[in-house]
């Protein structure tokens, strides 16, 4: 996904469609479709045209990579499918490490595998520690509880496969 990204990012922007006169030039530029993560998920922005003037200079969007050097530990990951009451939990507590002589803003991102389809998210609904800072070479326990209705669908199993840290700064 991220070479198809980077791939229509390196393709030409820009068509021209009209220029009536120097003053009233106008182009329409193309924007390529994106997603983009965010600490609740991620969302899909479909491609889009925009008319501009003709001397409108095009900077491309930097692709939103996770951070390099970064390492997880899994204190705990705890997957009830029944809890009696109506409802399944998960509960986790996840230390996660700044190696880096730097402070570090952002945001976990989780990747789970929950029935064989595997999925992402920030899991900040029902987080009680979020570590969207972590101060240089030190760590933060991220912390999430949470129980949903067996009405919604019954849940076998869950699975964490990867914890990886976005920067907002």
């Amino acid at each position: 996904m991220k070479n198809i990204i980077i791939s229509i990012f390196s393709i030409v922007f820009c068509t021209l469609v009209s220029c009536s006169s120097a003053d009233n030039c106008t182009k329409t530029i193309v924007i390529p479709s994106r997603s983009i993560i965010t600490p609740t998920g991620s969302a899909y922005i479909p491609e889009s045209q925009s008319v501009v003037p003709c001397d409108y200079v095009v900077t491309p969007i930097q692709e939103q990579t996770p951070l390099q050097n970064f390492s997880y530990e899994v204190l705990n990951f705890t997957f009830t499918p029944d809890t009696g009451n109506n409802t399944n939990r998960l509960k986790f507590d996840i230390k996660l490490n700044n190696p880096n002589n730097f402070v570090i803003k952002g945001f976990p991102y989780f990747t789970v595998n929950v029935d064989g389809v595997v999925s992402s998210s920030g899991y900040t609904n029902g987080a009680t520690s979020t570590c969207t800072e972590i101060n240089p070479n030190s760590s933060c326990i991220f912390s999430f509880d949470n129980q949903q209705s067996l009405i919604l669908g019954n849940i076998q199993s869950i699975q964490l496969v990867n914890v990886k840290y976005y920067l907002t700064e």
